[in-house]
């Protein structure tokens, strides 16, 4: 019996599948019959809510005042009048714990009258409080394990929604999740005191344009990207299974060196995945917006409009969610690992950000002339120094253990974190830094072609190396992985912004607000001031070259270039002042932050290494003894017949299979002394340094076994299958 039938299994499977038919009737319904139909939206509000009770609570959504708690008996009772319509037997508040990942807790609307029934029972307090075990979701040391109790509050600017199952709907709650002693166990409850803290400076310096009152918030706008692969290699692959990336793998004779996968042609299977993963967003009212192919063999990306940062963070975890159920449906698996394929494109979200209110509009617009818009100075330099001053805070927002196999190559920006303005906006800047005359204006583009129009440029063209990229009218911070929420990057964001505005303000409050020269004279000031100290951080150029490493080094910008370097920095002095300054997190919460980052840094690294152990004692190793076996003899009934063999082969297979013993050997006894250091950063620097150079060692001779040993006795699915094979 061959060594591969698992390979040879799954792609006949893939081969004889029918096609999944489709579960709804796209033609007869259209989305604009289906957009929001599972969200308790503001219309929905307004339909069952009492006039009072609604202004109150739309009050409380659009310009962040409190919650009336008076209110929340009536509308508990409206929201499960309207989920129990939608077939809801349960409701469950939903939070985002520091896992990364989504969090349930489900209870029954209906309990026993006595008398052999039920009724329906929902109130307001049940709406916005739950009440989850506290001490198994991680809390770097918060929460102990006899100290259970925690809390979920309803989220009032993130709407309430509808969960479906083929068996029946559940009503899902957005929450943030607390300690019993008020710190924050989640990613949800920072991003929330962060647009406060954001909302609060930006107003001080708003005023001196017109333009404060309306509440400003973040915006974003997260480009999802992932790949795909058939079910049947997914549980062929224990290393995917178990760590979501391949362990080991030799690369595909094809890969993406044509670059004929970026949007091209989206195979029939993957896209009726597409559609339907979009009608199930837009029925929860997510704006998706863009769909393609990606640069990689069997990478797709899916992006949506831009929403309130906080409601965005909770629709990015509703459209990973969507992406990995759809596409089992489809027979396939969705992997948001950052690398789950050595040599190719790895997977980001990239962060689009933005700020604005419904009076100022966007705050990043630079409009028609820049150097005209002095409201727009103010914030670009915002950013500028804000990107600079943190740029070890803004790499650590990013630190994982799969994100460092991303950052650096096929097309992820460095470790370091710079910012790209483009050639207008570094020529404004430079100027206004000089005194000189400022003659920037958008141009119009001509291709040249009589029937189609010159269009207008930007004032930036995009740099797709950058970590930090103005884009016309925000900036794309590319660094985030593809498996992360968005709520510590959207966190260090706004309270960076937050910090140097409120810098700003206070100069600005130096001047006459009456006195449009005096406001002019500050606001040239401050940039002036910020490109003269922070424009060493700005970088327009190829962020891949090693040039580039060189000279940033010269700059003196930070190069933290794996996770166990960066993690540590949210022990600094400088950042637990900057949150707690800010009322966004207080030094235990940070602490604990680090904390759980450290150990889930190192716990990743552990599991991958189990697995490299274990397959390579158990499928590597024996096909590759099994296959020097058959080798040698096929040369010994050739000598027999008076055929002189070439051994070049046997040799170089048999110093392959030596070395693979002896790097497994090492790396199981490396793992014996791993648990010696009880330090967080220590440990994540043995893991660095010592674990993980081991676990690489291996691959390269394993993958290099993969191109010798038969392929009838390979027993992993191999890349060219797993993305080509659909």
């Amino acid at each position: 019996m061959s060594n591969n039938s698992a390979r040879l299994d799954a792609i006949r499977a893939i081969a004889n599948a029918a096609p999944v038919e489709s579960t709804f009737d796209y033609k007869n319904s259209p989305t604009s019959e289906v957009w929001g139909d599972n969200v308790f939206d503001l219309n929905s509000m307004a339909e069952r809510l009492p006039k009072s009770v609604y202004k109150s609570l739309k009050k409380t959504i659009e310009q962040g005042g409190k919650l009336d708690l008076q209110v929340a008996d009536v509308v508990a009772e409206a929201m499960k009048t309207w989920a129990i319509e939608k077939g809801a037997t349960h409701y469950a508040h939903v939070f985002y714990p520091l896992t990364g990942l989504t969090a349930e807790k489900h209870d029954s609307f209906f309990d026993p009258d006595g008398q052999g029934g039920t009724i329906s029972n929902f109130q307001g307090e049940q709406l916005v409080q739950g009440e989850p075990d506290g001490s198994s979701f991680p809390s770097g040391g918060v929460r102990q394990t006899f100290e259970a109790r925690g809390y979920t509050i309803w989220d009032v600017t993130s709407p309430a929604y509808i969960m479906e199952n083929p068996n029946g709907t559940t009503l899902c709650i957005p929450t943030a999740f607390i300690s019993w002693t008020g710190e924050a166990l989640d990613k949800k409850t920072p991003v929330l005191r962060s647009m406060q803290a954001l909302n609060t400076q930006a107003q001080r310096v708003l005023k001196f344009f017109g333009n404060d009152g309306a509440m400003v918030s973040s915006t974003a706008g997260p480009e999802q990207e992932y790949f795909l692969i058939d079910k049947n290699f997914y549980y062929a692959r224990p290393d995917l299974m178990a760590a979501g990336r391949t362990l080991f793998g030799a690369a595909a004779p094809k890969g993406q060196e044509f670059d004929d996968h970026y949007f091209g042609v989206i195979p029939q299977r993957v896209l009726a995945i597409m559609f339907e993963v979009e009608r199930e967003l837009f029925k929860l009212g997510i704006p998706a917006k863009t769909r393609h192919n990606e640069v990689a063999p069997g990478q797709y990306e899916i992006a949506p409009v831009f929403e309130f940062g906080n409601v965005a963070t909770d629709h990015q975890q509703q459209i990973m969610v969507a992406l990995k159920r759809v596409a089992e449906k489809y027979g396939m698996i969705c992997l948001t690992h950052e690398k789950p394929f050595a040599g190719l494109n790895g997977s980001g979200k990239h962060l689009n950000f933005s700020l604005g209110s419904a009076k100022a509009g966007n705050l990043f617009d630079p409009g028609d002339t820049p150097a005209d818009n002095a409201q727009f100075l103010v914030m670009c330099a915002a950013m500028i120094q804000a990107t600079h001053r943190w740029a070890k805070l803004l790499r650590a927002s990013v630190a994982s253990a799969s994100n460092d196999h991303r950052l650096g190559a096929n097309e992820a920006p460095p470790a370091i974190i710079s910012i790209f303005l483009g050639t207008e906006l570094t020529e404004v800047f430079e100027s206004i830094a000089k005194g000189a005359p400022i003659s920037a204006e958008k141009g119009e583009l001509s291709i040249g072609v009589d029937v189609i129009p010159p269009i207008p440029k930007h004032s930036g063209d995009r740099n797709r190396t950058s970590p930090m990229a103005f884009t016309g009218n925000r900036f794309e911070f590319r660094a985030v992985g593809s498996s992360q929420s968005l709520g510590m990057p959207l966190t260090i964001l706004n309270t960076i912004m937050a910090e140097s505005l409120s810098e700003f303000a206070e100069k600005l409050e130096k001047a006459d607000p009456g006195s449009p020269a005096a406001v002019g004279a500050v606001v040239a000031d401050i940039v002036r001031d910020v490109w003269n100290s922070c424009s060493q951080a700005v970088f327009n150029g190829d962020g891949y070259s090693e040039e580039w490493h060189h000279e940033a080094e010269r700059r003196g910008l930070p190069n933290l270039r794996t996770a166990a370097d960066a993690l540590p920095v949210y022990k600094s002095k400088e950042v637990v002042n900057l949150f707690g300054k800010f009322g966004v997190l207080n030094e235990k919460e940070v602490l604990s932050r680090y904390e759980v980052y450290a150990e889930q840094y190192v716990g990743s690294v552990n599991v991958e290494s189990n697995l490299v152990v274990e397959l390579v004692r158990t499928m590597i190793f024996p096909a590759a003894v099994r296959y020097q076996s058959e080798l040698a003899a096929s040369l010994a009934n050739l000598k027999a017949v008076g055929i002189e063999p070439d051994h070049k082969t046997i040799e170089k297979v048999t110093a392959l299979i030596r070395d693979l013993q002896d790097g497994v050997t090492d790396l199981a006894d490396l793992k014996d002394k791993e648990g010696e250091s009880h330090d967080p950063e220590k440990h994540g620097l043995f893991v660095k340094n010592k674990v993980l150079p081991r676990m690489a060692a291996i691959r390269e001779v394993v993958d290099e076994l993969e191109g010798y040993v038969s392929d009838d006795l390979w027993p992993l699915p191999t890349y060219q299958e797993m993305l080509f094979v659909k």
